[in-house]
């Protein structure tokens, strides 16, 4: 069960600019597997151990970033009664009708007071992991790339992150994990959420504009599968960002890399368990170094400023 009718982040539809120099990073380099392709001319991906069609679409677009992010819910009936909720709330939503997505039933849509678009649906098509569901193997030996475990979470950039956490809390009853403050040691710089037991499924960071990107998070199973990826990233001179490191915050190990249209992603591993019996995490602004690059204590340009 899970603890709030939001099992987890869903899929993500992300703008690139090539979509034939896309479709071989995402398959060579960071080892998804294509799913499906629509008459929109949208790539439909999953990582080797999904068990839904999709969770990363790519569509191509004269500028680089994501068009919405989807969580999916337990039931229909809890997409009804989210619905409900969110127009109770006061948010406008709109239904997507079955099919618009492939292999994906219908969906709740509204936007965030970020600026961000965000759907919820209750179901997608079940294809499995190659692996079967009687006495599988461990794993699935055709993998190639960096070949994540899973699409794990987003961070996202605007204006109102107050409202959209409140939004999460109050709606889906996401809590807060841990949280950046600054100077006033009241404003929040950045807060993370979760409707499960990981460290966080969103995270918002405060920032001059709306509806930007940070990045898109892909989670692996150890260390020693995020030096791997960094090498595998060398051997095809992809943009490494900052990493292969730790964070403070959430202690996952992380590598920040970027798609050739310059939209940032993570593999990461690690972070911690969390229950809702826990207390909230905060990081002073004088430690947000150290929170988000653990060995380093310091913030890099390009972290800061690229954003799609």
């Amino acid at each position: 069960m899970p603890m709030t009718g939001v099992l987890r982040p869903g899929h993500a539809q992300i703008r690139v600019l090539d979509m034939d120099e896309s479709v071989h990073f995402y398959t060579n380099v960071l080892g998804l597997k294509e799913t499906g392709r629509d008459k929109s001319g949208r790539v439909y991906f999953k990582t080797w151990d999904e068990r839904d069609h999709n969770s990363v679409i790519l569509r191509q677009a004269d500028r680089a970033g994501m068009d919405f992010f989807g969580f999916k819910v337990e039931s229909k009936e809890v997409l009804e009664n989210l619905d409900k909720a969110l127009k109770a709330y006061g948010v406008t939503t709109e239904r997507m009708p079955a099919g618009e997505l492939m292999e994906t039933g219908e969906r709740v849509r509204f936007k965030a007071p970020t600026g961000h678009t965000f759907e919820l649906y209750a179901e997608k098509n079940h294809v499995g992991n190659g692996l079967g569901d009687v006495a599988p193997e461990a794993w699935n030996p055709d993998q190639k790339g960096i070949s994540p475990v899973r699409m794990d979470h987003a961070l996202l950039y605007g204006k109102d992150i107050d409202g959209t956490r409140k939004l999460f809390e109050d709606v889906f009853g996401f809590r807060v994990t841990e949280r950046v403050k600054l100077e006033d040691k009241t404003t929040d710089l950045a807060a993370f959420i979760t409707c499960s037991t990981k460290a966080h499924d969103l995270a918002l960071v405060r920032h001059g504009e709306d509806d930007k990107l940070h990045h898109v998070s892909f989670l692996l199973d150890s260390w020693e599968q995020v030096l791997r990826a960094a090498d595998i990233m060398s051997m095809n001179r992809v943009s490494i960002d900052i990493g292969p490191t730790r964070h403070g915050i959430t202690r996952g190990a992380t590598i920040y890399f970027f798609d050739p249209s310059g939209n940032r992603l993570e593999t990461f591993c690690g972070g911690y368990e969390w229950y809702p019996d826990m207390h909230e995490i905060t990081w002073p602004i004088e430690e947000v170094g150290r929170a988000i690059f653990y060995h380093d204590r310091k913030l890099n340009e390009a972290f800061l400023a690229v954003v799609t």
